[in-house]
């Protein structure tokens, strides 16, 4: 008989990496530029809560997306501090020079295995994104950067629906052939399965035993800390969010408060509720979620934001007149 719920679950680690991609995925999703300053100050606030990778910013084009147009400025004046490494996510091989031109740790370039969503999103094709990601690689590790392929739509793609297996699986391959330092599958719709996530992780970690392997987490059908607890009994090396769940679909229609990503606030009390280590401080990381919601004008769509903290209720005064609890 298992000693409790979470060593009940086969797989679970005693320590889990958690990515925050808000500074990236999340203001990607805001139309008003947020300020240098203002993005470092959310940085700041990260790293002292103990975060430590974070996608900093985007190297997508300007006129494409003038919420980066700061992206090398951002680098330049991100903190430094031991063990903390940063990542900029770009969607072409031009980004990827560009990216390649600062001080940035890691290269995260996109692989959409749906033919549709690399239309859309890259104004390109799987197969040619793959042929610039060997050129990115070799790039990137002649200027000391690590590589991480994000391979989108892993599961399921808008206007297609599931996708088939045997498409992923080429991809897998192809980034792992390609150089590839690591790779994430992307639930890009959040209509992902715990058990595709499962499956996928534990399938590929099989066939590429010691390759790093991560999961980028939204959150539409409402999954996502299922899909992380999946992914990382699985054998997932990392799970990504954003503060606040910020950020996400940007194309399908739906209410907001869905259409994000994962909020890692609510990893966090997820995970550390069963033990599992994060290195992250909550309450530190709360701050960061209310700043962040001031400085953006979106309010953060997780259930920790909106229903408060155990020790918030535990410290709060009764009403004078409560109502009949049923």
């Amino acid at each position: 008989m298992a000693d409790s719920f979470a060593s009940a679950i086969d797989g679970l680690p005693s320590r889990a990496t958690v990515v925050d991609v808000g500074l990236r995925d999340g203001l990607q999703a805001v139309t008003s530029v947020v300020s240098t300053d203002a993005k470092l100050e959310i940085l700041h606030g990260l790293v002292d809560a103990g975060v430590t990778t974070v996608e900093i910013t985007s190297f997508a084009h300007p006129r494409v997306l003038p919420q980066f147009a700061d992206a090398a400025d951002v680098v330049a004046q991100a903190p430094r501090r031991p063990g903390v490494r940063y990542r900029a996510l770009v969607p072409n091989l031009r980004g990827a020079q560009r990216a390649c031109d600062t001080a940035i740790d890691e290269v995260v370039m996109v692989v959409p295995v749906d033919p549709g969503m690399a239309a859309k999103n890259q104004n390109s094709t799987p197969e040619r994104l793959l042929a610039e990601f060997d050129s990115a690689v070799d790039i990137a590790h002649a200027a000391g950067k690590t590589v991480v392929a994000a391979v989108a739509t892993a599961f399921f793609a808008p206007c297609r629906g599931v996708v088939p297996e045997a498409d992923l699986t080429r991809v897998v391959q192809r980034v792992v052939d390609g150089g590839a330092d690591g790779l994430y599958l992307a639930g890009t719709t959040g209509m992902e399965t715990p058990g595709e996530f499962f499956d996928g992780v534990r399938r590929y970690r099989a066939q590429h035993p010691g390759f790093p392997i991560g999961v980028h987490l939204h959150n539409r059908n409402g999954l996502s800390t299922v899909d992380a607890l999946a992914a990382l009994a699985a054998g997932a090396d990392w799970i990504e969010g954003s503060f606040g769940g910020l950020g996400g679909d940007l194309w399908f229609p739906g209410d907001d408060s869905v259409l994000g990503n994962a909020a890692v606030e609510d990893l966090l009390v997820l995970l550390h509720g069963l033990g599992i280590d994060t290195g992250i401080d909550e309450a530190r990381y709360g701050d960061v979620v209310a700043r962040a919601a001031e400085i953006t004008g979106v309010p953060a769509y997780s259930f920790v934001a909106r229903g408060g903290t155990r020790d918030a209720l535990a410290a709060a005064s009764w009403p004078d007149s409560p109502p009949v609890t049923r």
